[in-house]
C-alpha cells in the first residue's frame, strides 16, 4: 500500500506542477497554436539608409524576422509564422491583387523557411530582392490586410492568437487618397473584430514618424496599454528587436482570482509570472521506426495475483502513531482542500518590514481583469495609488488553485517605468512576493574571526568603489545554455558548425587591474605579511633514508607469534605493510599482493 502524501501530486493536480515550472521546456499547453504574420513594407524609403554606416529599414526587418525565426525553432516549433511584402513589382497571393508578395505562408518555422529569409540580409541581399521580387510600387493597404486574413482563414489548425506585425517607415502611406485610407481603417476594424491584432513596428524617416496621421486609428491596442503611449520610431536593431520580442512574447494569464478586502468587496486580478528560470530542454524519447515521440503510461498490479488494479481498487496510508492510517481517495481530496482559491487581505505592513534575505521564489505580478469584473481596474489602481504613497505592502493569504496549500504573501506596490524610447520597462500593478514561515528561517552560526582594522577597512571600501557597477540579470546569459542552443540552432539550420558563445560571466581581469591601479597592492601589503605569495606553490619535501625508514611499520610480532598464526591459519588478518615488513626482516621476496605474500611466509615457517 502506498503512502498517501507520494499520491499528493495526482492526475487531477498538473495544473500545481506548472505553476512551479511555468512554460519550461515548452511544456505549458494552451489551447490553439499562437500564429504570427510579418507585414514589410517593400516601398523605394525601406531601401534607403540616413548614414552609410547604419542599417536600411528593410534590412533590419529581415534580421528581426530571421532572430523570431530562429527562436521559435527552438522555443516553440509548433507555433505559425509567415512573411508577406506589399508595394512590390511581381504579386503573389490567393486573391490575386496587384503588389502583394506572399513569400511563405503560415507553417512551421524550419530550417528552409530561415535560409529562404537570410538570402535578402546585407546589400546583397536587397540587390536579390529586387531582382526576384522588385519594390517601389504603390499598395493598397486594405488589400494588404485582406490577403493577410485569407491567410489565416486558410489554417487548418485551431489558433489561439492571430497577430500581424507591420514593418513599416512610412507614417501616411494613403495621404493622397482618402478612398483608400478609409477602406484600410475599414478593414482594420473587420480583423479587430475577428481577434485578428495589428502591431505596428515603426522605423525611423527623415523628419520623424508620426503616428497620428494614418496609424493610431488603425493599430490595434491591447486593454492594458495606454493609446497616449506608443514607441518612438526604431534606428537601430536592438532597439527593434526589443520591441518586437515585447509585442511577440505571449502575455498568458496564469490563473484569474479574486482579490478580497473584506467579507462584501472584491476584486478579479490577473497572476503572471515575469521570470522564469532557463533550463535545458529534456530529451523526447521518439519510436526508432518512425521517430514519432512515444508516450509513457503508469499501470499498478496487485503483489500478490498479478491483476491490473483500477485506481478505484487502491486506498492510501500514513503511518502516525506507530499506527497505518488508511484513508479513501475521497477523504485525501478533503484533507487537501484547504480554502477556495483566491487573495484574501490580512492587513497592511511598512515596505521596510520586507527584506531581500527573506527570499523564497521569483515573486509573480498582479494585474487586474477588468473582463470578469467591472470596476476592477479602479479599485486597483486607488489601491496602487494608496500603497505607493504610504509605502506600505499589503499581506495577504494566497491560494492559487484548488487542492494547493495556502501561502502568506505580500503584494509590493509597482510604479509604470518607461525608457527613452517609450518603452514599458516596468509594468504597474503589484509584486507577489513569497513570505517564509517560521520554519524557512534558520540561525546560522557566527564562527569568531579576526577583525580587520579601520584601514584594511578602508583600503577595501575603495577596491569595491571602483569595481561598483549596476548588475542587470539579463546582461548575463548562461554560457551553457546558449552553447546548448546554438548546437540545435545549427543542427536545424544545417549549418557547418555553431557559433561560439561568449562567456559574459567571465571577469573582465584587464578592465579590473586598471581601474584599481596600485589599491590591490597597497591591500596586499596591509594584511598579508611580506613574504607572502598566493599564486606561488608549496614546495614538497624531499624525505631523507631516516626519515622514511621512520615511517615503515614497525613489526611488533616475534617468530614465536607468526608460527601460531601460521599454524592456525590467521596468518592473513595480518595488514599488508605488516607482512611486508615481515617479509623483509626474514630476507624474503614476497610479491606485491598479500596472497603471495602469505604463501611466502607460510613456506618459509613451514620449512
Amino acid at each position: 500500500m502506498s503512502g498517501w502524501e507520494s499520491y499528493y501530486k495526482n492526475e487531477d493536480d498538473e495544473e500545481e506542477e506548472q505553476e512551479e515550472n511555468l512554460e519550461g521546456g515548452g511544456e505549458y499547453t494552451y489551447s490553439g497554436r499562437d500564429s504570427l504574420i510579418f507585414l514589410v513594407d517593400a516601398s523605394s524609403a525601406m531601401f534607403q539608409s540616413q548614414d552609410e554606416d547604419e542599417l536600411t529599414p528593410f534590412d533590419m526587418s529581415i534580421q528581426c524576422i530571421k532572430s523570431v525565426y530562429t527562436n521559435k525553432i527552438i522555443s516553440s516549433d509548433h507555433d505559425l509564422l509567415a512573411v508577406v511584402f506589399f508595394g512590390t513589382k511581381k504579386d503573389k497571393n490567393s486573391v490575386n491583387f496587384k503588389n502583394i508578395y506572399v513569400l511563405q505562408e503560415l507553417d512551421n518555422p524550419g530550417a528552409k523557411r530561415v535560409r529562404e529569409l537570410d538570402q535578402f540580409k546585407g546589400q546583397q541581399g536587397q540587390k536579390h530582392f529586387q531582382d526576384l521580387i522588385g519594390g517601389g510600387c504603390d499598395y493598397s493597404l486594405s488589400e494588404v490586410l485582406w490577403v493577410c486574413a485569407n491567410l489565416f482563414s486558410d489554417v487548418q489548425f485551431k489558433m489561439s492568437h492571430k497577430r500581424i506585425m507591420l514593418f513599416t517607415n512610412e507614417d501616411d502611406p494613403h495621404g493622397d487618397d482618402s478612398a483608400k485610407a478609409s477602406r484600410a481603417r475599414t478593414k482594420a476594424g473587420d480583423l479587430r473584430d475577428t481577434g485578428i491584432f495589428l502591431d505596428l513596428m515603426h522605423l525611423k524617416k527623415r523628419g520623424g514618424f508620426d503616428i497620428s496621421l494614418f496609424y493610431r486609428d488603425v493599430i490595434s491596442m491591447a486593454e492594458d496599454e495606454d493609446l497616449g503611449i506608443h514607441f518612438e520610431e526604431s534606428s537601430k536593431l536592438g532597439d527593434l528587436l526589443r520591441k518586437v520580442l515585447a509585442k511577440e512574447t505571449k502575455k498568458r494569464v496564469l490563473s484569474r482570482l479574486k482579490l478580497k478586502l473584506n467579507k462584501d468587496t472584491a476584486l478579479t486580478v490577473g497572476i503572471y509570472n515575469m521570470v522564469q528560470k532557463a533550463v535545458r530542454p529534456p530529451p523526447i524519447r521518439l519510436y526508432r521506426e518512425t521517430n514519432e515521440p512515444v508516450k509513457t503510461k503508469t499501470r499498478t498490479f496487485s503483489v500478490n495475483t498479478g491483476s491490473l488494479l483500477l485506481p478505484s481498487d487502491t486506498k492510501r496510508s500514513q503511518i502516525y502513531g506507530n499506527r497505518q492510517i488508511v484513508l479513501e481517495k475521497e477523504e485525501t481530496e478533503q484533507l487537501k482542500r484547504f480554502d477556495d482559491p483566491g487573495l484574501i487581505l490580512i492587513g497592511f505592513k511598512p515596505l521596510v518590514m520586507l527584506k531581500k534575505h527573506h527570499f523564497l521564489r521569483p515573486s509573480l505580478f498582479v494585474y487586474p481583469e477588468e473582463s470578469l469584473v467591472n470596476g476592477s481596474s479602479t479599485l486597483f489602481n486607488a489601491l496602487l495609488t494608496k500603497c505607493l504613497e504610504k509605502e506600505v505592502v499589503a499581506v495577504c493569504r494566497y491560494t492559487p488553485r484548488q487542492n494547493t496549500p495556502p501561502r502568506f504573501v505580500a503584494l509590493m506596490p509597482q510604479e509604470e517605468e518607461l525608457d527613452d524610447q517609450k518603452f514599458q520597462v516596468s509594468p504597474p500593478g503589484f509584486q507577489l512576493v513569497f513570505l517564509p514561515y517560521a520554519d524557512d528561517k534558520r540561525k546560522v552560526p557566527v564562527t569568531e574571526k579576526i577583525t580587520a582594522n579601520p584601514e584594511q577597512v578602508d583600503k577595501m571600501k575603495a577596491i569595491v568603489q571602483k569595481l561598483r557597477f549596476k548588475y542587470k540579470s539579463d546582461s548575463f546569459e548562461n554560457p551553457v545554455l546558449q552553447q546548448h542552443f546554438r548546437n540545435l540552432e545549427a543542427l536545424a539550420l544545417d549549418s557547418m558548425e555553431p557559433e561560439a558563445a561568449v562567456d559574459l560571466t567571465l571577469p573582465k581581469v584587464e578592465a579590473m587591474d586598471k581601474r584599481l591601479g596600485c589599491l590591490v597592492d597597497e591591500f596586499k601589503e596591509l594584511v598579508y605579511p611580506p613574504d607572502y605569495n598566493p599564486e606561488g606553490k608549496v614546495p614538497k619535501r624531499k624525505q631523507d633514508d631516516e626519515g622514511s625508514r621512520s615511517k615503515r611499520p614497525k613489526v611488533e610480532l616475534s617468530e614465536e607469534e607468526l608460527k601460531a598464526h601460521v599454524s592456525k591459519g590467521t596468518l592473513g588478518k595480518l595488514t599488508v605493510p605488516t607482512l611486508k615488513e615481515a617479509c623483509r626482516v626474514y630476507g624474503l621476496k614476497g610479491g606485491l599482493k598479500k596472497q603471495e605474500l602469505l604463501d611466502t611466509l607460510t613456506r618459509h615457517f613451514q620449512a
